[in-house]
């Protein structure tokens, strides 16, 4: 008999969001992570699992156009980004009311603005475990690189904004003025598998006393004492809905090597798989995130071991258990 989830209603249903967008950094090929990921034969892998399957097509965001998006400050495709997200936004909370489980491939973390909006458009509650060897907490003032995949929690926590922007407009034009109206509290959001972060992320994340669990937390503790610890900060009473963002380069280049911005000393196989398999056994569990599968950046057999590490995730997130 399969877990029933708290929020998720019978016949249990999964919706795939499928994201092939890249317009948040600048490496190609992490647009074609949800394609591997699908043809990888995901979904019949979570029918077995006794999941009702939505999957109507990969989005393509035809009608979004990238034209005449110059940097605005060092942000790089802002008003695309803006978009993007948006649609994501709108078509996760659409699932998320209809008791599905919206699970989104990326595509790169700057999607993370929409799903998790998208969540909280439904459940205005829930937490959120961020798992992931960057932070992705800057701001316009504090991002070196201008690549909004490292920028979605600081929108999403209110640090950053419209306004942020210098934007002299205030129709809903304005670059990400549609998430101004989004809140995640800071109290709402943990990491684990942190260990490449700026200057002005962790300055950040001491400010607002955000529960960030590092690579050195789950040496001294253990990934299962690190998981309850997060629990335990964002979900003490673990009554509130968990949306769950799994960015591939959280796990370590030996596991899952084609992803862009990849850091030696990281979760292992095992790690990253107890993480979704406890996060699924809490019940709570309203969505997931599978991000920065990028399979054009090495070798077609570390592409191969991503995109089954991917898949692998995504089953143990949704219910797949060692015995």
């Amino acid at each position: 008999m399969p877990q029933k989830l708290k929020f998720i209603a019978e016949p249990r249903t999964v919706s795939i969001v499928g994201c092939p967008f890249s317009g948040g950094q600048h490496r190609l090929g992490v647009d074609k992570g949800p394609i591997h990921l699908v043809n990888a034969g995901l979904i019949d892998q979570l029918k077995e699992l006794e999941w009702v399957v939505e999957f109507d097509g990969h989005h393509q965001f035809e009608e979004i156009s990238a034209e005449n998006d110059p940097p605005i400050g060092k942000l790089l495709n802002p008003r695309l980004v803006s978009k993007v997200t948006e649609a994501v936004a709108q078509a996760v909370g659409d699932h998320a009311r209809k008791g599905s489980l919206p699970l989104t491939l990326g595509g790169d973390h700057s999607l993370a603005m929409g799903t998790i909006a998208g969540t909280l458009s439904r459940y205005p509650d829930a937490c959120v475990i961020w798992i992931d060897a960057h932070a992705d907490i800057n701001t316009p003032l504090t991002t070196d690189s201008g690549n909004i995949h490292g920028m979605p929690l600081a929108f999403l926590t209110s640090l950053a904004g419209s306004s942020s922007l210098g934007a002299t407009t205030n129709d809903n034009s304005t670059p990400f003025a549609w998430l101004d109206s989004v809140h995640l509290p800071p109290s709402r959001l943990a990491y684990i598998g942190l260990r490449d972060i700026d200057r002005g992320e962790k300055a950040i994340l001491r400010e607002h006393n955000i529960a960030a669990f590092s690579m050195h937390e789950v040496d001294r503790y253990g990934i299962g004492q690190v998981v309850e610890m997060a629990l335990d900060r964002v979900n003490p009473d673990r009554s509130k809905p968990i949306h769950l963002s799994f960015d591939v380069d959280a796990l370590d280049p030996s596991v899952a090597p084609s992803t862009g911005t990849p850091v030696r000393g990281g979760l292992t196989f095992r790690e990253g798989h107890y993480i979704c398999e406890r996060l699924f056994e809490t019940g709570l569990l309203v969505a997931f995130d599978l991000m920065e599968v990028n399979p054009s950046l090495k070798e077609e057999s570390d592409a191969q071991q991503t995109v089954a590490v991917g898949c692998s995730l995504v089953r143990a997130a949704l219910g797949e258990t060692l015995l």
